[in-house]
């Protein structure tokens, strides 16, 4: 067993009966594009990802200040306004615009767990999304958005640290342009990401299994559980 320890190549590791890739189909290219049949590296590289995020990461002297007492007692709270601002929100990242009122989701763990900060401080996290690798400093929106909801909340802030796109991708190479759903999630590359075999590859001993594959991101597990069980069923019917 390796950790810590980065694959540029499967080439770099003993030969296997299984190699299971959480990768998306850009970096699955990279490190076992030699062993992947024509035909299917053209499914991978027609793979389309999704808008990008930014995010930041908050040190807070106390609570943040809601107008509504709900979200004071919420460990995520979803700040988008109307249903229609949302949708306008949405929109505009995945058709390369910037929004005025961004949809930020914002989580706030140490209401619930007091480890997360030192004694009487907080912390919190927040995001909306963006074009793409967007360049755009979005950090003046989200504290806005937040700000109309929570007045007060600027001056709870003690320290504050940014991850546009690029940064997000720097740290993990899977999330290509900040996008950490895996890809765009409509219904073509819903059903077929990256490809009808879902993931099984060309090769018969590479699978992908990261959220690029079928149901796509969220935190369920089922694209890891679903390639175990196509790998294990083909090594059983050999």
């Amino acid at each position: 067993m390796r950790t810590s320890s980065r694959i540029e190549s499967l080439n770099q590791l003993p030969e296997s009966d299984l190699y299971f890739c959480n990768l998306t189909p850009q970096q699955l290219l990279k490190i076992a594009g030699e062993r992947l049949r024509e035909s299917y590296k053209r499914i991978l590289r027609r793979f389309r990802y999704s808008s990008g995020a930014f995010k930041v990461d908050y040190a807070l002297r106390e609570p943040i200040p809601w107008k509504a007492s709900d979200c004071k007692r919420a460990a995520t709270v979803h700040l988008g306004g109307s249903f229609d601002e949302i949708v306008v929100s949405e929109s505009a990242a995945r058709n390369g615009k910037i929004a005025e009122r961004p949809f930020v989701l914002l989580t706030q763990p140490s209401l619930f767990d007091p480890s997360r900060a030192p004694d009487g401080k907080h912390t919190a996290w927040a995001y909306c999304h963006v074009p793409n690798g967007s360049t755009v400093d979005m950090l003046p929106k989200i504290e806005s958005q937040i700000e109309r909801f929570a007045p007060g909340f600027r001056e709870c802030i003690l320290a504050r640290r940014v991850f546009r796109p690029s940064d997000l991708e720097a740290m993990d190479g899977n999330l290509v342009g900040g996008d950490v759903s895996g890809g765009v999630t409509d219904i073509r590359q819903l059903l077929f990401r990256p490809s009808w075999r879902h993931y099984a590859t060309s090769s018969r001993n590479i699978y992908i299994c990261s959220a690029s594959t079928p149901p796509g991101g969220g935190v369920h597990g089922m694209c890891g559980y679903h390639a175990a069980k196509m790998a294990l069923s083909r090594l059983t019917n050999r």
